[in-house]
């Protein structure tokens, strides 16, 4: 036997609640910004900012607090 085969490895994944959260947020953002879209163009920048929502709250906090 080689030492991979005696050397057992366990892989333990905990990220699934996070992922299933940021999943939920995103189906949410994207409903928001769809019923805002009138055309093609404005479904695929729907889509876009439901992508990339975290970023657009953080930018929309620190104009806020004028940073």
């Amino acid at each position: 036997m080689t030492k991979l085969e005696k050397n057992n490895i366990k892989v333990v994944n905990k990220n699934g609640p996070a992922g299933g959260f940021y999943f939920l947020t995103f189906v949410g953002t994207l409903v928001y910004f769809l019923n805002k879209a009138d055309g093609v163009g404005e479904i695929l920048l729907a889509f876009l900012q439901a992508m990339v929502w975290p970023a657009l709250l953080l930018h929309r906090v620190f104009q806020m607090l004028q940073i």
